[in-house]
């Protein structure tokens, strides 16, 4: 029944990707890492198949292979963290402990490499966005198909971690080189989304240079959460060139450089997504946050676009990461009335005093620019140092001047990592940070400081 059921969806995903033939040379790398050294389990024989399993190496998780080449894997992640933060003027530190991720995850292939899914689960929600509660357990759900059994093309229904954001949320999480993403991240990413996603990686011409390119066309409300899904279809794509050909041992999705790449090899890549009618302040992270009408009683939401641009570095074990992302919001002229969070409706509009709906709307979502810079240095003994400065610029009206949780525009952090193996499955790791503030801010527990805030943060990690 398992086969049977794959067989059609096989066939309904060609009908998407029969119109989308190849024009490059074929590129031979592969995004899903494998294990190929594999053990007959003894008597596990049915209808003539013979089924095997890797032999297990700690990060790569649990492999079967069957004898016609289907395979599957179970691995898992857990992190677990410890930070400490400090206002000035403020004579009190934040702690706290958490486990800041804990993932189970099934890939699978089969058909010849051809189909291939994942099902990831979070057991610990919201833990990619830092967002209590938000989300739900479901991670990673998605099947794709490859027309041709490699990644000249590939097409991705479910939800999926979407092209259109910063560079860094392409990089596994176990691979970081802090204990937690850069503000760029936190401020303008969607992370995950539901709809169809097309990829493909091709070499161009006669040279060493690689092009991937990849479109989306999501519903716009981020990952599945259960409640109801509002606005329009997001679109969005990007567009990655490798002069130098490709990373060895899947480098371009890793933070650190333990491949220790025998030549430069560079990134350049760019994106931009239009999203049609948002209920969040990011433009797709969560659904039903913020709901406007017309005068008709009718729903009318703001739009949302995005533009990234980043480089991705490395030669060595030194690794150089920049990304820049920008905002905008383009609010409707016929929003009479906004939704309260008990589901009535008003038309108060006020901002200082004034009634001004496009200001309203704006001051409540992600508007404004930022840049994020990091480098660091990979030992041999898999120590490594890196450090960071990230800058972010609020719009007049944006979310972004929140005094609890933004309106802080400088980040400067350093990290030391500790690696106890060479495919970064455990770790110890500690950053510490600077925030500059602008102006007045509050405290977790909203008292008033007007200062810099310092932090520092240790995580361990294992990942089987």
């Amino acid at each position: 029944m398992f086969t049977i059921n794959f067989k059609y969806l096989t066939l309904t995903t060609m009908l998407l990707v029969a119109c989308c033939p190849s024009v490059l040379a074929q590129e031979d790398t592969d995004e899903m890492e494998t294990n190929d050294e594999v053990e007959k389990i003894e008597g596990a024989e049915t209808e003539g198949s013979k089924v095997h399993v890797s032999h297990y190496q700690l990060g790569n998780g649990l492999r079967i292979i069957d004898s016609g080449g289907s395979n599957l894997t179970l691995s898992g992640l857990v992190q677990m963290t410890a930070s400490t933060r400090h206002f000035e003027g403020v004579d009190q530190l934040y702690s706290r402990f958490r486990i800041r991720r804990a993932r189970m995850i099934l890939d699978g292939t089969s058909f010849r490499n051809r189909l291939r899914y994942r099902l990831g689960l979070d057991m610990v929600q919201g833990s990619e966005t830092d967002d209590t509660g938000a989300g739900s357990m479901l991670h990673d759900a998605w099947i794709a198909y490859r027309p041709w059994g490699d990644n000249r093309l590939q097409v991705t229904i479910g939800q999926y971690a979407t092209p259109t954001d910063n560079i860094e949320l392409s990089m596994a999480s176990h691979t970081l080189a802090f204990v937690e993403r850069s503000k760029i991240t936190s401020v303008f990413s969607t992370i995950r989304e539901v709809g169809i996603f097309v990829s493909g990686s091709y070499k161009v011409g006669h040279t060493q240079g690689v092009i991937r390119p990849s479109v989306a066309i999501t519903d716009g409300d981020g990952p599945v959460n259960g409640g109801k899904r509002y606005g329009g279809l997001k679109y969005g794509g990007r567009i990655n060139y490798l002069p130098f050909g490709t990373f060895r041992t899947y480098g371009q999705g890793r933070e650190g450089d333990m491949a220790y790449e025998f030549t430069p090899k560079l990134c350049i890549g760019v994106a931009y997504s239009y999203n049609q009618g948002v209920s969040d302040r990011r433009g797709g992270r969560s659904s039903g946050d913020m709901l406007y009408l017309d005068s008709r009683d009718r729903y009318c939401l703001p739009d949302m676009s995005k533009l990234v641009a980043d480089i991705n570095f490395k030669y060595q074990g030194w690794s150089v990461l920049a990304e820049f992302a920008k905002s905008w919001a383009h609010v409707p002229d016929d929003i009479t009335q906004r939704v309260r969070t008990a589901g009535t409706a008003t038309t108060d509009f006020a901002v200082d005093g004034v009634q001004d709906v496009d200001a309203y709307i704006r001051n409540r979502m992600m508007l404004g620019w930022g840049f994020n810079i990091q480098a660091g240095y990979m030992f041999r003994n898999l120590w490594s140092v890196d450090a960071r400065y990230t800058r972010i610029e609020s719009d007049k009206y944006s979310y972004l001047q929140n005094t609890l949780y933004y309106n802080r525009p400088d980040y400067v952090d350093f990290s030391v990592s500790r690696y106890l193996d060479r495919n970064y499955a455990s770790k110890v790791q500690l950053t510490a940070g600077w925030v500059g503030s602008n102006g007045e801010n509050r405290t977790p527990d909203s008292k008033n400081f007007n200062g810099s805030e310092w932090n520092a943060s240790m995580m361990v990690q294992f990942k089987f």
